[in-house]
């Protein structure tokens, strides 16, 4: 018989509207027997039946990883490779403690947190959430129109950044409305967003095999070196480890996460499942494409010497590898992929945003002022043609902020893995909790350490530039 004493709160949850129960109980036999295999046998069964990290890669895949990986590549080689699989480790592990605590209880995660951990902690992490997916919307519509302007131009076609905006604009509101319903749509949303983040690492890998493939050895040395490069001419190896560290996991993704748990009905059979989904859906995917933008990088501008500096990003790096790849082909490739990464992540900053603001003012999901709450980031359409003059001002105090509330919400969930009034008998205890709590410790304390030195180190040149730029 299925456990349902611990049946979600999906109550307004789309995807899940409601829990179709026959559904669910065959799921979960079906979970009670994949259990009883042995361990590869059981990880090869679970790897086909995933979603949730899918949905974590569309959201952490996007301009802000791009950049970062292409910019590290180019400065400093194959030395920062060690940073995209810290990062993702360190997601995981407080991921995993966010699914076993949500799939334990069945409590939606913004009231457990509020009530167990503090309602600083709970408004915090969703005002932080929303901040983040509002004001990064136009980093991601700028390089979405720009990347999209450059394949016209491969293309010998005429496009503008915006026209180029209006249409992804119109892409965006289609796909995140889509997220959710338990119709075709929602299916069709489901399997596009894994197949555009594989469609992302294939374009990448295709890149790096046409630059020579891996240097093996300098590939091992940049994964257990944990080297900060010294600054290289205006490009900081401190700022681009946290930059690394900060695209891998960020605030939105950390609170939008649990709610897609609960959004398929998913309870406390599922909790092994999640754990490997999170692996396979997320950590894979996200290490594997940054990890060849890197490669691509470094094979080609860092080997011949042609860095310039922090204007590098990825239209830089078109034109670089078009040289070597072919003006058409080549460009379309590399195009192609990061333009996959910023149209996902478009999308799920629309689906966070409307979480979020739905939870704190409690509306209920997918009634109309919540598909409306979706709405908030699409002034991001503006980064198309004015990002250059709002990135200071905007992006800067944005990046502080949203980078502190990460780790006080992980504060909170670090609060709920202890909170016996909140797990009961599903807190971990033993040598296996300890383990887990250090964990989360520990992620928390690189997160604080790495943010904590770059505003020591760095802090008066960035309120500088933020106060000039306000000015």
């Amino acid at each position: 018989m299925s456990d349902t004493s611990h049946r979600p709160d999906t109550m307004g949850l789309p995807m899940v509207t409601p829990p179709d129960p026959v559904a669910l109980a065959a799921e979960e036999a079906w979970i009670a027997d994949v259990e009883t295999r042995g361990p590869v046998a059981r990880t090869i069964a679970y790897l086909g039946r995933g979603g949730p990290g899918y949905l974590q890669s569309a959201l952490t895949l996007g301009g802000g990883s791009a950049s970062a990986s292409l910019l590290a590549g180019a400065a400093f080689g194959y030395q920062l490779m060690w940073v995209p699989v810290v990062g993702m480790v360190i997601g995981v592990i407080m991921l995993s403690a966010v699914a076993h605590q949500t799939l334990s209880t069945g409590m939606r995660p913004f009231e457990a947190m509020r009530r167990h951990a503090g309602p600083v902690f709970a408004y915090g992490w969703a005002i932080g959430a929303l901040l983040s997916s509002v004001v990064w919307h136009f980093s991601q519509y700028s390089l979405a129109s720009a990347v999209v302007v450059d394949i016209g131009d491969a293309l010998e076609q005429q496009w503008t950044r915006p026209a180029a905006g209006a249409v992804i604009l119109v892409w965006s509101i289609i796909t995140s409305q889509m997220f959710g319903s338990q119709s075709r749509a929602g299916r069709v949303f489901d399997h596009l967003l894994k197949a555009l983040i594989w469609m992302i690492v294939a374009c990448f890998g295709l890149v790096v095999i046409q630059t020579g493939g891996p240097d093996w050895s300098a590939m091992w040395s940049g994964l257990t070196s944990f080297t900060v490069p010294e600054d290289r001419g205006d490009v900081s190896g401190l700022a681009l480890v946290i930059g690394g560290l900060a695209a891998a996991v960020v605030v939105n993704m950390v609170f939008l996460y649990p709610y897609t748990l609960l959004a398929r009905g998913w309870g406390r059979a599922h909790r092994r499942l999640a754990r490997i989904d999170l692996v396979a859906g997320m950590l894979v995917p996200y290490v594997l494409a940054t990890g060849l933008m890197i490669v691509a990088t470094a094979n080609t501008v860092h080997a011949a010497g042609t860095f310039s500096g922090t204007g590098f990003g990825p239209l830089e790096a078109s034109a670089t590898l078009a040289e070597l790849l072919g003006a058409t082909w080549g460009r379309l490739i590399f195009n192609v992929g990061v333009l996959g990464m910023v149209l996902t992540t478009i999308t799920m900053h629309m689906v966070c945003a409307g979480f979020a603001t739905s939870e704190m003012l409690g509306w209920t999901h997918g009634s109309t002022k919540a598909r409306l709450a979706m709405l908030l980031p699409t002034p991001g359409v503006l980064g198309c043609v004015y990002w250059s003059d709002l990135s200071v001002w905007v992006a800067v105090p944005t990046s502080i902020i949203s980078g502190f509330m990460l780790p006080l919400a992980y504060l909170g969930f670090l609060k709920l893995q202890r909170s016996a009034a909140y797990l009961g008998d599903d807190r971990p205890t033993g040598v296996r909790g300890l383990a887990w709590l250090g964990g989360m410790v520990l992620a928390t304390l690189v997160i604080v350490v790495f943010l904590g030195w770059y505003l020591v180190t760095k802090g008066p040149g960035f309120l500088d530039q933020l106060l000039g730029g306000a000015a």
